[in-house]
């Protein structure tokens, strides 16, 4: 059985207008325009138990209006949707016990509790043995490195200790399917490998079925090995991530660093060209200009060293936002 299936799902949001003025306050207590919205246009998903799959777009695409519906905190305009067997927006509890939500821009703790109180006010809600309780919150802190913040109020601890609190409220119930809508959002280096980490050592032992959200692409990178792209709302690509640099990437990238200073616009004409690391040049060009392009500039400017590499995945998905040819 499928863990998340929709078809055709869609939701349009409708807000009223009113006319600026008091003609316009007027005019409003008798009629308002009405505006409708299309966050999600008719999105068809499938995805596996057992399935870490990455859930990309740009602001506004609609990956948080589709997390919502699946797990019932909006109902759909129109379309199907099941989550594990049970239709989300009837709120099932037999369903909530078994499917969690982190959203990184939103709290679930009590802001002026310590998180261990809001842990053991979820358990009693999710109604978890206090056994099990406690093997399971005993297994997250100690693999989060958490242990000693949870007694400390959380609108005290950093940003990446509260989100490392709100990954345990989220799976102390061991949920079957998790869904994370930008889960390192805001946090530094090291917090934000530490959540991959766990999240990729989460999936490998228990099994857990994921659907991620992020903008930061190493998160996609090393955690997900298919990507479902969406755009104003529609499904524009499903496969996996190396297919979405295939598809979307005939190009390359060749890196030069020079003996000399070469101006950026005389190697204009070969291709687009960007800084790259260690004060180096890099020019974009298609894939089959490669060669062509590599030996003229081998010729004609003073090359202490290059290579030769595929396009960064987080270019090829730029691109792909905003319509320029990959």
């Amino acid at each position: 059985m499928l863990a998340v299936e929709t078809r055709e799902l869609a939701k349009t949001f409708t807000t009223l207008k009113k006319e600026p003025g008091i003609a316009g306050s007027l005019k409003s207590l008798f009629s308002r325009a009405r505006n409708e919205v299309r966050a999600v246009c008719g999105i068809d998903l499938n995805i596996q138990r057992g399935e870490l799959v990455g859930f990309l777009g740009p602001n506004g695409a609609g990956k948080t209006t589709t997390l919502k519906m699946l797990t019932g905190i909006l109902n759909p305009t129109s379309g199907f949707a099941e989550v594990l067997g049970y239709t989300p927006f009837d709120r099932k509890p037999e369903m909530l016990r078994r499917i969690s939500l982190v959203m990184g821009n939103k709290n679930q703790l009590w802001w002026d509790l310590p998180a261990w109180d809001s842990f053991v006010v979820l358990r009693e809600l999710y109604d978890v043995p206090a056994d099990k309780f406690k093997q399971r919150i005993d297994r997250l802190l100690e693999v989060l490195a958490i242990s000693d913040k949870v007694n400390t109020q959380v609108r005290k601890l950093s940003l990446g200790e509260r989100m490392k609190c709100e990954l345990v409220a989220a799976l102390l119930h061991a949920p079957e399917v998790v869904f994370l809508d930008e889960p390192t959002l805001g946090l530094d280096v090291v917090s934000q490998q530490a959540i991959r980490e766990f999240l990729k050592q989460l999936h490998e032992e228990e099994g857990t079925t994921i659907l991620l959200t992020s903008h930061y692409m190493q998160d996609v990178q090393a955690l997900c090995d298919r990507v479902i792209v969406i755009n104003h709302g529609e499904k524009i690509f499903d496969d996996s991530l190396e297919a979405l640099g295939k598809t979307f990437g005939d190009r390359r990238r060749i890196v030069l660093r020079f003996r000399e200073p070469v101006e950026s616009s005389a190697l204009a004409r070969y291709g687009e060209v960007s800084d790259a690391p260690d004060n180096g040049v890099a020019i974009d060009v298609p894939r089959e200009d490669t060669p062509t392009v590599a030996a003229a500039v081998l010729q004609h400017f003073p090359v202490e060293d290059i290579s030769i590499e595929d396009v960064d995945i987080e270019d090829i998905i730029r691109r792909l936002f905003t319509n320029a040819p990959a």
